[in-house]
């Protein structure tokens, strides 16, 4: 799975994801991607899973890239135990998203093979999503 090499701080508070994305909305490297619409946070095995998938339906064809990275560590406690004694182990990483977001960028394949592939990521996804195309000028 994916994860950071190394952190400045081992654990981190939740945070609040506000506001629309605004910088990179449009596919830059690729030709088509999926831009997000509502907020959430993607843990790496689902972003894992997600491009297998997306690969399996290409036949390993085109070119996929991760637009996003899991940084941030989820802690939690074991079960049963009792209130107190300090904050839990890192059990997962997560990237937190805001709408607008470009999650996947796909390039070398025809747009009818991206938006299958891009379909059936989308219902693995936490969030509402759409597909887009790069526009040419």
């Amino acid at each position: 799975m994916l994860s950071p090499k190394k952190l400045k701080f081992r654990k981190v508070r939740k945070g609040r994801m506000k506001g629309i994305e605004t910088k990179v909305n449009n596919p830059i490297m690729g030709v088509y991607g999926i831009k997000s619409l509502t907020s959430a946070r993607i843990t790496s095995q689902q972003l894992e899973s997600i491009r297998k998938l997306m690969s399996r339906k290409m036949n390993k064809s085109g070119f996929i890239r991760l637009k996003i990275f899991p940084s941030i560590p989820v802690s939690s406690k074991p079960a049963e135990v009792r209130m107190g004694k300090g904050k839990g182990s890192v059990e997962y990483w997560v990237a937190q998203v805001r709408p607008g977001t470009m999650l996947y960028e796909i390039q070398g394949v025809s747009e009818e093979l991206a938006r299958e592939a891009f379909t059936l990521a989308a219902a693995k996804l936490p969030l509402k999503t759409m597909f887009t195309a790069r526009t040419i000028m």
